[in-house]
């Protein structure tokens, strides 16, 4: 659901950008129909006749008691010495990636691997896939005025999404691009598994597309093209995953990656979603910022925060909106709030670094 939502904006966007119309001033109070839905619930003995309803107004006691819950499942704060730390993150992420792995590879009837030829042995590399590609050894980060070949090089529109996964939304995207000629898509994860995953994939071309591992918290490491190149960038359910201390610094970099003009669609966890209400005591590292049984981090955020991190980051909010839905399990009878936040940010025309 999540994908067909940000497709449809994204059809739009590129539709926008296509007709030199890319809009320049949006109202981010409003409720667009097309991105957040229409099925709304105006009788309640309805309820459990559709598996979600849109546009959801929580009453103030429901309010109240998502607060308490929050309050409740934060007292008891995960030790500093017991948190897990990067190196053990990853090392979850690369697991759960080798579980996935396995089991993609039964469904095709074939085993899926990264042999010696396709890992690199230099130092901190730790085992990660190292896909050779000519045109990356002639491009160094020289920023916007950088002139040579890199991938994608000759595109005239370059999107990338970051914490493209096992490419459940890379090759959507890729097929409605085809509409679009001189089109290029990147698309980068944390766990080099899933990547392998996506250029494994029969439908990914390195003509069209370049997948490659990063970590989008590690400012020093270059991407495979220059900074001031990408037309759009999609920040889907990645950014609760990085440590709050850290958003800031991965907005300013993924801000510095987009044209003049360019846009970061973005959706992520809201507050008091009903995934933040079942943690349980124990699992919170700081302020609605919580660790997961299998090691994986999730913050969850308001439309205020996500406003002030774009903007610090000198890009121009065009929707900031606070998606309330209700989801239901029509078999146990039982009914859960979801709370996202999604937004539109652009990079203005006239930019100026901050930070």
């Amino acid at each position: 659901m999540v994908l067909f939502r940000m497709n449809m904006i994204w059809r739009n966007y590129v539709c926008h950008l296509r007709q030199g119309k890319v809009p320049h001033r949006c109202q981010s109070g409003a409720h667009p129909v097309a991105p957040l839905g229409s099925r709304i619930l105006t009788d309640p003995a309805k309820v459990f006749e559709h598996n979600m309803w849109d546009h959801m107004q929580w009453s103030q006691e429901e309010e109240a008691a998502a607060r308490k819950k929050v309050e409740e499942n934060s007292t008891t704060r995960v030790a500093p010495e017991e948190q897990v730390d990067q190196n053990a993150k990853e090392k979850v992420e690369e697991s759960s990636w080798d579980q996935i792995r396995i089991i993609f590879s039964r469904m095709q009837g074939t085993e899926t691997h990264c042999g010696k030829s396709c890992v690199s042995s230099a130092p901190g590399n730790k085992g990660r896939p190292n896909f050779p590609n000519p045109d990356l050894e002639e491009h160094s980060d020289d920023g916007p005025g950088k002139t040579g070949r890199f991938p994608g090089s000759n595109a005239t529109f370059r999107i990338l999404e970051v914490g493209c996964g096992a490419g459940n939304s890379v090759f959507p995207i890729l097929n409605t691009l085809q509409n679009f000629p001189g089109s290029f898509l990147y698309c980068c994860d944390f766990a080099s598994e899933a990547v392998q995953l996506v250029k494994s994939h029969a439908s990914y071309t390195e003509a069209r597309c370049s997948a490659f591992v990063h970590d989008v918290c590690d400012d020093g490491l270059a991407y495979p093209f220059p900074d001031g190149v990408l037309d759009a960038i999609l920040l889907v359910f990645v950014l609760s995953s990085v440590h709050p201390g850290r958003m800031q610094a991965v907005v300013h970099r993924l801000s510095r990656l987009l044209k003049p003009g360019g846009m970061l669609l973005f959706r992520d966890h809201g507050r008091y979603d009903n995934a933040q209400l079942r943690f349980k005591k124990g699992r919170c590292l700081s302020e609605n910022f919580y660790v997961r049984g299998d090691g994986t981090r999730a913050y969850f955020f308001t439309k205020g925060e996500v406003h002030r991190m774009f903007c610090e980051a000198g890009l121009h909010e065009k929707q900031n909106l606070v998606d309330h839905r209700l989801q239901v399990n029509r078999k146990k009878q039982v009914v859960m709030h979801r709370v996202w936040v999604q937004g539109k940010f652009q990079k203005p025309l006239h930019w100026t670094q901050r930070g």
